[in-house]
């Protein structure tokens, strides 16, 4: 369970594994309704760290250039393109 009082985020394998058996609870519909919201809620909290680490690990992915150099590439920049954000 996501420890509300504690700041510390889980890393992205914890949250995924919680994420993961929360979904297994979910599928197996055999939970009371109140019980039922409430992991839900748990599992959106989850998703949202899960989603927030990839998210930072797509704008630290490194390309290699033509000529062998690694190069990082800009949290603009996306699948070799230039990404207008006006």
């Amino acid at each position: 369970m996501l420890d509300k009082k504690s700041k510390k985020t889980p890393s992205f394998e914890v949250a995924m594994q919680r994420l993961e058996a929360i979904v297994h609870i979910l599928e197996a519909g055999d939970i009371p309704l109140e019980r039922l919201v409430k992991t839900y809620e748990e599992g959106l909290a989850y998703q949202k760290i899960c989603q927030a680490y990839l998210e930072r690990a797509d704008f630290s992915l490194k390309r290699l250039d033509d000529d062998g150099t690694v190069a990082e590439v800009s949290g603009q920049e996306k699948n070799g393109k230039q990404c207008d954000t006006d």
